[in-house]
């Protein structure tokens, strides 16, 4: 939790260091027709920090983490990544520029293996022509082989060794959030995002999940911002928190100030989490 703060960072409790500002929305709104799913939201994404967004269903949280992603352009607003004002991107531009997710809903390629599926994460890096990697010679064996020693790496990161060349479709639920995670760090992203890591887990796959994620925060350092609806793990793992309630913003600061916001309180938490 964040204890003194600067115009280009702070230090948290724990005594991490968190740098300026990687991502800044400013006055977001998003219509789908006569639908407002975003009203009018800004806040800021800290380098290094993890940050969440949380609320009820239908707050709007996917959507806004759309609109980080750039996967939805926001009919009012506008989006900076590392203080540059980002228009219209397709997708492999997104990755290229260093942002890279996990969806609520498992998107792997299930009869491909778990190595395979991870060297999804790195194509968007891959240099050599389509012809040159089909025979597999020269250059591009040599590229292959480069980009397989970083995906063994994430492998052994989350001690998925076992599994490598297990075909995605006859893993457990808990074991292909973990492939898709890695399949993300593939991709060497400065900013993840995540929506919602936990959802479907027991309690040892939650655990497991959030040592990760600490873990590839602190050894990676690699900017975190996460959906999730386990109030648990949102106030032990992250740094700042953004509570949205109908497209709006009800609350925005640090776990104690969130649990401790009479709006979150009332709309969503009910009581203040211990």
């Amino acid at each position: 939790m964040p204890v003194s703060h600067a115009e280009e960072g702070y230090i948290t409790a724990d005594g991490r260091q968190i740098g300026g500002t990687l991502m800044e929305l400013r006055n977001i709104t998003l219509r789908f027709g006569g639908v407002v799913a975003i009203k009018d939201i800004s806040f800021d994404i800290r380098d290094g920090e993890i940050r969440a967004i949380i609320g009820p269903n239908g707050a709007g949280k996917s959507s806004m983490l759309n609109v980080i992603s750039g996967f939805y352009i926001p009919t009012e607003g506008e989006v900076y990544f590392k203080k540059v004002k980002r228009g219209p991107m397709k997708p492999y531009e997104v990755a290229r520029l260093g942002i890279a997710r996990t969806f609520q809903n498992i998107a792997l390629f299930d009869g491909m293996s778990v190595l395979d599926n991870i060297m999804t994460g790195r194509l968007t890096m891959m240099k050599s022509g389509l012809l040159s990697q089909a025979f597999w010679y020269g250059a591009a064996a040599r590229e292959e082989y480069a980009h397989r020693e970083k995906v063994e790496r994430i492998i052994d990161f989350l001690e998925i060794q076992n599994i490598r060349k297990t075909p995605v479709g006859r893993l457990p639920y808990g074991l292909k959030k973990r492939v898709e995670l890695a399949r993300a760090l593939a991709a060497e992203p400065k900013l993840l995002l995540l929506d919602e890591p936990m959802a479907g887990m027991n309690v040892e796959e939650k655990e497991d999940m959030s040592r990760f994620i600490l873990d590839l925060n602190d050894e990676f350092s690699t900017t975190i911002c996460l959906i999730e609806h386990d109030m648990g793990v949102v106030m032990d793992l992250s740094d700042r928190v953004v509570v949205m309630d109908y497209g709006r913003k009800i609350g925005d600061g640090t776990p104690d100030e969130v649990r401790n916001n009479q709006d979150v309180i009332d709309a969503y938490l009910g009581v203040a989490h211990d």
